[in-house]
């Protein structure tokens, strides 16, 4: 099947030069921990928490309302029907979607903790009036009204419990330079560098501060250094691909056509853009003031919002990475005794790859070759038989007898469905490189970074044996400028016919 059938539209950015982003020990440090709080798993933990909320409140009615007020409970104290099911899961829906619109689940800690906890109620009592409207139009009369009661009561309380346990455990990381936003500031004014001062000082703000953006005919602030002055705003591409951009703080005033126009870039970059309140009334007209520190700022574009779609690939992820690992770890185990009783060396190779947004993290896989395979690997180099940064060989004399049967059926990557689970790679994604091959990307290249690592993925499917490093690109590239969920699911059902004829060596 061809490229263009698959996905139906793909293409690569266009090329530049480039060199690779510094990755600080704090970032690696955040990679290599528990799944990043992102919107999707903040989700996760809230429907998780409200399930925990309804079994709390079924409890409560058969505990104490059935034995004290027994004439308030309608329904059996015991079990649950399949119109609870139905409720719940209304509640929860409604919950979910109100709490995304109130912005809960933007990734970073937003006003006071009194602010949250006001939105996390009244989000629980809107969701509870919405499911007792539900139950009146469809006469739910057999649904226990004190249950519903009993559940926005208790949902309430456990959100807010969580919300700022949640709240409490990302400003320390924020404290240790971990999970921050990175921020570049559109100005080389007095006004800027107070802008960048604010965020370099207070951490809890959630930013890391990379630069400033000059403007045509802007001037030097005193206290801003030249290498300071990441580039011009006709850049705004490149610095936005090679530094991993999330927002944009305008500090100086750009012209209106100037400023739609970033506008623009940013709907394309799918970038925030933020701007001193005040600067564009018409333009901003709408939006409410933010606090950026105790700079008032307004919101002129917001990047597109993907919770529901990550939301389910991260369940899809975690679901099919626990169920691969308990069904194959019989044949794990075998593998591990044949890899140690075949060749010395350990069963596991762990490399450093590089994930999401240049962030380093760990990678497992069984080991396929032999002790001193990085060292022959240079004497190789003249046998390559892929072109660009990857190496390929058909009869790599580095692989070890079952390294090589593993390879055939794909089997030396199981280990990575640990990556999985701990929220650094994903089912379906672009494949992991490793720093060397980093370091020799243009600026197009760096695009395949933008999304979680994966398992496999569509250069996997459509052309793992092509040695054109242009056509590994882009497939990686179209799979992020296209994804969705109907493509992760297409992607899983060719690979699961690839490893079965056993074509992945």
């Amino acid at each position: 099947m061809a490229t263009s059938e698959f996905l139906r539209n793909g293409s690569a950015a266009s090329a530049a030069p480039a060199a690779v982003s510094p990755i600080s020990s704090a970032q690696r440090r955040g990679w290599l921990g528990p799944a990043a709080l992102t919107g999707a798993v903040m989700m996760a933990n809230d429907l998780l928490v409200i399930l925990l909320a309804f079994a709390l409140a079924l409890g409560l009615r058969t505990v104490v309302v059935s034995r004290l007020l027994p004439g308030l409970a309608r329904t059996p104290p015991s079990g649950t029907t399949p119109l609870d099911v139905t409720w719940l899961a209304w509640f929860a829906l409604t919950y979910l979607v109100i709490a995304r619109r109130y912005g809960l689940y933007t990734g970073a800690p937003r006003g006071a903790t009194s602010h949250e906890l006001r939105l996390v109620f009244q989000g629980c009592l809107n969701a509870g009036l919405l499911l007792c409207g539900a139950l009146y139009m469809f006469r739910g009369e057999i649904i226990s009204r004190i249950l519903v009661m009993l559940l926005v009561v208790t949902a309430s309380a456990m959100l807010g419990t969580r919300r700022v346990i949640w709240r409490y455990s990302r400003l320390r990381r924020y404290d240790q330079g971990i999970e921050l936003r990175n921020v570049v500031i559109l100005g080389t004014n007095e006004l800027s560098s107070a802008l960048s001062r604010q965020i370099r000082t207070h951490r809890r703000l959630g930013y890391r501060f990379l630069g400033f953006v000059g403007m045509p005919g802007s001037t030097l602030a005193a206290d801003i250094q030249p290498d300071q002055v990441l580039g011009g705003l006709d850049k705004i591409h490149q610095l936005t691909r090679l530094h991993f951009v999330d927002e944009v703080v305008i500090g100086d005033f750009l012209p209106t056509p100037q400023t739609i126009r970033l506008l623009e870039d940013a709907r394309e970059l799918d970038i925030d853009v933020r701007a001193i309140a005040g600067y564009y009334v018409d333009l901003t007209a709408k939006a409410p003031v933010e606090y950026l520190g105790v700079f008032p700022v307004s919101a002129l574009h917001r990047r597109r919002s993907q919770v529901v779609g990550l939301f389910c690939k991260r369940i899809v992820d975690i679901a099919l990475s626990l169920a691969a690992l308990l069904a194959a770890a019989p044949l794990m185990t075998a593998i591990a005794l044949a890899i140690e009783l075949d060749s010395s060396g350990p069963v596991l190779y762990v490399s450093e790859r590089i994930g999401k947004r240049g962030r380093v993290f760990r990678c497992f896989k069984f080991r396929t070759m032999v002790k001193n395979a990085e060292q022959m690997k240079k004497d190789l180099a003249a046998l390559n038989e892929r072109d660009g940064v990857l190496f390929k060989m058909t009869n790599d004399p580095r692989l070890t007898r079952v390294g090589r049967f593993l390879r055939k059926y794909s089997l030396d990557e199981l280990p990575q469905f640990l990556n999985v689970l701990r929220g650094e790679m994903s089912i379906v994604g672009p494949r992991p490189p490793i720093a060397s091959e980093v370091a020799k990307y243009e600026l197009e290249h760096f695009r395949r970074l933008e999304v979680m690592p994966g398992l496999t993925g569509l250069w996997q499917v459509e052309a793992r044996h092509d040695p054109s490093f242009a056509k590994y690109i882009e497939l990686d590239t179209a799979y992020v400028e296209n994804w969705s969920i109907w493509l992760d699911i297409k992607i899983l059902v060719r690979t699961a016919n690839v490893v079965l004829r056993g074509t992945g060596a």
